[in-house]
């Protein structure tokens, strides 16, 4: 109460009244942010006598596990005139809030996770969407890519306040491109530019999670609860965050904004997209399968690192509600594109600030957010941070497969999983991979049925088997890229979420 007093104190008085509620009276102060109330002594007078006039009032309740609920108090007032005047001041100053949506456009994958989508979305967003007066026009997506396509040509964004999806990370990725490319083609941005600049979407995006994978909701929320995603929506919360734009030489490939992998994981994908029909353990055997081949790939890993005041992957300082370093935007003076391929030749080149590393790797990381989820709770790297313009690097060298499973074991538990000889992490605003062996790699061969075949040679705790001629795949936020030589550049803050970061519990009280 004493964070809440002085809350009230900075602000006049716009409404102060003694108003009853369950035979107990209480003190209730309204301002321009804050609408408090406290019991007064008990021994003071009761209810009795007093008007039914009353008023009721939704508010956000937390409860705990960083989940929100709607709940209500019902306040009796002595009077019909002091009733309305509550009422009146009170709508005034929630139409002052022009942060809040008024109007939205939903699109709702009706075949994610378990089908659960528009039941979620009706029987509990719907309903609190109309208890807020929020209008909203709804679309069920018949296929794949509706809803980005509707974003990019067909939408009349000019109506509404905000973007809302309901689905998994399949579907954002959905929302993400429409709505990117829809604010890149309307200002004449090419997006095929590696070195454009890219304009901010005005419009904020809602997640509703009814997803199999739900791991944005709950890098930038804290949990995957519909209801609490509905009412951070609702109270208007922003969460700015970077995406980062790839490119295959001078062709846009996908944006990105949790995880780029290639490698391990995604070899993991690649395999996993041929198993289809296991549902969500295909993920399980494809893991074990990958684990067990023990690939590595050549290549070559080119980095232009965060200024110094951007802190460091391993600093175990994580990105929470109002995070410091988020708020800190990089300056636009020193622009990772603003490079030429001659001055990348040198190992370390100090007047260009690029740093080159050559080697065999069984996976290359990079991480624009924690990742963190339910198997993984502090995620691939503890530390990212959402709207910093930067990504975390994670560079796993070949090393023995036993070595290898001690560091995914790590993801599993609070041990520092870059504590490895064989591991190195970077915080760089862009970065270049080029494989060693090009082969190109087309989204077609992907689907083909491949031939049967073992899961490679089983290697002893001190060997590794060696693939370095062969040629892995990128997994960009789930999908899967069709080149393996690519450029990675960081866009600060290009979208906002209805969120506001996971709150420290001393927010949450």
């Amino acid at each position: 109460m004493t964070r809440l007093s002085e809350m009230m104190e900075k602000q006049p008085r716009l409404l102060s009244s003694k108003l009853f509620q369950r035979h107990r009276q209480f003190e209730v102060v309204l301002n321009r942010s804050v609408l408090a109330w406290k019991e007064i002594e008990r021994s003071r007078q009761r209810s009795s006598g007093i008007s039914s006039e009353s008023e009721t009032v939704s508010y956000v309740r937390r409860t705990g596990q960083h989940q929100w609920r709607c709940s209500d108090v019902t306040f009796h007032c002595a009077n019909q005139a002091l009733c309305e005047e509550w009422i009146q001041v009170i709508n005034e100053q929630l139409s002052l809030l022009a942060s809040r949506p008024k109007s939205l456009l939903v699109y709702i994958n009706p075949y994610g996770g378990k089908r659960r989508g528009k039941r979620i979305y009706e029987q509990k967003v719907a309903p609190l969407f109309r208890r807020a007066s929020i209008s909203a026009d709804v679309i069920v997506t018949e296929r794949a890519n509706h809803a980005r396509d509707h974003l990019k040509t067909e939408a009349n964004l000019d109506k509404y306040d905000g973007v809302v999806c309901v689905g998994g990370d399949g579907m954002f990725s959905e929302i993400l491109h429409g709505l990117v490319t829809r604010t890149q083609t309307d200002h004449g941005v090419d997006q095929n530019q590696p070195d454009a600049e890219l304009v901010p979407c005005s419009l904020r995006i809602g997640i509703i999670p009814a997803g199999s994978t739900d791991c944005i909701c709950f890098a930038t929320v804290g949990t995957n609860d519909p209801v609490t995603s509905a009412l951070h929506i609702i109270v208007g919360d922003s969460q700015p965050m970077d995406v980062c734009s790839v490119h295959h030489n001078d062709f846009f490939l996908r944006y990105s904004v949790s995880l780029l992998g290639y490698g391990f994981y995604g070899d993991v994908l690649t395999d996993s997209e041929r198993k289809r029909w296991l549902g969500p353990a295909r993920y399980d055997l494809s893991g074990v399968k990958t684990f067990l081949s023990h690939n590595y790939y050549e290549g070559t890993v080119s980095f232009l690192p965060a200024e110094d005041d951007m802190g460091n992957p391993r600093d175990k300082l994580q990105c929470r509600s109002g995070c410091h370093v988020c708020q800190h935007k990089p300056s636009s003076k020193d622009k990772p594109w603003e490079t030429s391929e001659e001055k990348e030749k040198s190992d370390k080149d100090s007047s260009s600030g690029w740093s080159v590393i050559r080697g065999k790797f069984i996976a290359i990381n990079a991480a624009s957010m924690s990742c963190a989820c339910p198997r993984s709770p502090k995620g691939l790297s503890p530390s990212a941070h959402l709207a910093d313009g930067t990504t975390d690097l994670i560079l796993v060298r070949k090393c023995s497969r036993f070595d290898f499973l001690r560091h995914l074991l790590r993801h599993t538990n609070k041990e520092d999983q870059f504590d490895h000889s064989f591991v190195e992490v970077h915080r760089v605003r862009t970065f270049r991979f080029q494989p060693r062996h090009q082969e190109p790699v087309s989204l077609e061969d992907l689907s083909e049925t491949p031939k049967k075949k073992g899961f490679g040679p089983i290697c002893s705790g001190q060997m590794t088997c060696n693939y370095s001629k062969a040629q892995s795949s990128w997994t960009c936020d789930g999908e899967i890229l069709p080149h393996a030589a690519i450029q990675a550049s960081v866009q600060c803050q290009l979208i906002r979420l209805f969120a506001r970061g996971i709150e420290e519990q001393q927010q949450q009280q």
